[in-house]
């Protein structure tokens, strides 16, 4: 099993940077794909970004492609998202989600078998 801590959300103003940072606990972190996904107030929750169990692979969203990107450190049981040129429209929370496909990359949050508890993400205009 793992269990999934996000950190690193906070008030930021366009066009400001904040890498969210996702702790794993679990012997098997790294046999697992991780996700980030995000939920605005009212709507669903939705895509942001993908990585293989190894780094191998990235996959994003098209509306953080360019601006957002999804890292991990296997030594450290550690996913990180870093968020550049934020706007308004990525305030979110931000969840993190492990995959026991390893090197799955899906968009679809059903996919994931783990979840973490999410971290507020507001950016201002």
């Amino acid at each position: 099993q793992v269990q999934l801590v996000e950190s690193g959300g906070g008030l930021v103003q366009a066009g400001g940077s904040l890498r969210l940072s996702c702790a794993a606990s679990g012997r098997t972190f790294s046999h697992y794909a991780l996700g980030w996904f995000r939920q605005a107030p009212g709507k669903e929750r939705d895509f942001v970004a993908a990585i293989t169990y190894d780094g191998g692979r990235t996959v994003y969203a098209d509306s953080v492609k360019g601006r957002f990107t999804i890292s991990r450190d296997n030594a450290k049981n550690t996913v990180l998202l870093q968020m550049n040129r934020l706007v308004p429209e990525d305030t979110a929370v931000y969840y993190c989600a492990a995959d026991a496909a390893s090197y799955s990359t899906s968009r679809r949050s059903s996919e994931y078998d783990y979840w973490g508890q999410g971290t507020q993400v507001t950016v201002s205009s």
